[in-house]
């Protein structure tokens, strides 16, 4: 299930991305980027609607994804 990211406390969605950068430990290209521009990447394609907050029923977690990505 998509949750609206609008509907989330500021503070608990930049928590959520955080996690999830972190987590993801993903490769930004030849520049190391820090903690503050890989979650403002995230948060644009959150705005942008490239990527999606995803509820788990099954695992009762949340994540984010790429909307391409999502079977709901």
């Amino acid at each position: 299930m998509i949750i609206p990211w609008q509907q989330i406390d500021p503070e608990t969605l930049n928590n959520l991305i955080e996690a999830f950068v972190l987590r993801e430990g993903t490769d930004y290209g030849e520049q190391e980027r820090s903690l503050t521009q890989k979650v403002e990447d995230v948060r644009r394609q959150l705005e942008r609607g490239d990527a999606v907050l995803v509820w788990s029923e099954l695992h009762e977690t949340v994540n984010i994804m790429p909307r391409s990505e999502f079977r709901g």
